[in-house]
């Protein structure tokens, strides 16, 4: 069976779609998975994936091209080339998947399954209704399971990648925790310099730290390794990060894909959650993690970008303290 999977957003997201891309390829003689940009490297690394399909979906994202220009005629026309059988629509809890359900139908995919709060008419051969609270992994192996896809045997349900290489070289030898200060939205953010405080504290207490971000975070990993911290700021490919974190004891990051990858290798994660949207959906799967940051704030299930309440006291009721007393709880938990 020829089969398509879609999850258009974020890093982390197909990430958090792995298990059911899993289920998927278990009943597949060929699975391709349809995702965004943004996702392109996280679907590269899921077990299970035998051909990508990068599109950019005029609906998704914060930046989404105009309808003209994501070339919609030419999507419809390469998947309807490709034949497939069956195509499991995944998406968060908020939104729909009827827009990409329709392009599927165009292309002339035979059966069509997805969460889908809405009537969904001829768009969805199974339409499956998310049970409540469940977390995005698990919610996207109950829809693959509904729709022929259960996950194969023996198969935990928790999130993996490929085998990380080995980074020994960035990293050094020897025990040490990660602490990744960026984060894709200020709302989910927690502060520079507690970050930075928080880094020598750990260092104070005899960890070796290294600090982690993105190409366009340069600024940000050297304000907070300091001269006590290993700065690896621009320095790592998706799939190099995945053997950092695989190294690591334990990492510090926020709500944000790299608290995703940890858990994909196994790492425990101190989450600096801002409950913008809901830990019990979005928090770490499947690993030992200590959330930190009020759930009940304000902000609480706004899916703000930018935080709405002044004083960000969602996170910055955080110490560094409190950051390094949680890692010495995962790695007691640990020992």
């Amino acid at each position: 069976m020829n089969v398509l999977v879609v999850r258009l957003d974020s890093f982390g997201d197909v990430l958090l779609a792995g298990p059911a891309v899993r289920a998927a390829a278990g009943r597949a003689s060929r699975l391709t998975m349809l995702c965004g940009p943004l996702g392109e490297p996280a679907a590269r690394m899921l077990p299970g994936v035998d051909d990508v399909i990068v599109w950019q979906a005029p609906w998704e994202g914060t930046h989404p091209p105009p309808v003209e220009e994501a070339d919609i005629p030419a999507l419809v026309d390469s998947l309807r080339a490709r034949a497939y059988e069956a195509a499991l629509v995944l998406t968060s809890f908020h939104q729909s998947p009827l827009p990409m359900a329709l392009l599927l139908r165009m292309a002339g995919v035979r059966s069509i399954g997805a969460d889908s709060t809405d009537h969904a008419g001829h768009l969805l051969d199974v339409r499956h209704h998310r049970l409540p609270g469940r977390h995005e992994a698990e919610a996207a192996l109950d829809v693959a399971a509904a729709l022929g896809f259960p996950p194969p045997p023996g198969d935990d349900g928790r999130l993996r990648v490929l085998p990380p290489p080995d980074t020994a070289a960035l990293t050094g030898n020897g025990p040490y925790v990660v602490v990744h200060p960026g984060a894709s939205a200020a709302a989910r953010s927690w502060d520079a310099e507690r970050h930075a405080e928080a880094v020598r504290l750990l260092a104070d207490e005899g960890h070796r730290v290294v600090v982690t971000g993105g190409p366009g975070e340069r600024e940000l990993t050297r304000l907070v390794s300091g001269d006590v911290a290993v700065d690896l700021g621009g320095r790592t490919s998706p799939r190099k990060l995945s053997g950092v974190l695989r190294g690591a004891d334990a990492l510090v990051c926020a709500n944000t894909g790299p608290a995703h990858l940890a858990a994909a290798v196994g790492t425990p994660v101190v989450s600096l959650f801002a409950p913008v949207v809901p830990a019990g959906r979005w928090a770490p799967y499947g690993v030992p993690t200590v959330l930190l940051g009020d759930q009940t704030a304000e902000c609480a299930d706004s899916r703000a970008r930018v935080c709405p309440v002044p004083g960000h006291p969602c996170l910055n009721g955080v110490t560094a303290q409190d950051v390094v007393s949680a890692v010495h709880k995962l790695l007691k938990e640990s020992s």
